[in-house]
């Protein structure tokens, strides 16, 4: 018998739930199969599995203001610490 696992909860749009929802049953999958693949890539990855692009005119939308300023902030960091 297989151990049962944690739940993870998330809002989103019904809009965004629905057109993805029709993306995955094209691709034989369902959400939590997708979600399942999401995480073990994120842990195979020790990262997301895509990556994070800032423009100028949706920066304030993606990221809050602390982790803007750090980001900006790490690029004057000496690399050599």
């Amino acid at each position: 018998m297989a151990a049962k696992g944690s739940y993870v909860r998330a809002r989103v749009d019904d809009g965004l739930k629905r057109d993805v929802e029709t993306i995955l049953h094209t691709l034989g999958l369902n959400t939590t199969e997708a979600i399942r693949l999401f995480l073990h890539q994120i842990r195979i990855r020790n990262g997301l599995p895509f990556d994070l692009l800032l423009s100028e005119d949706n920066c304030d939308i993606l990221l809050p203001n602390s982790m803007r300023q750090a980001a900006l902030n790490s690029l004057y960091d000496d690399p050599a610490g």
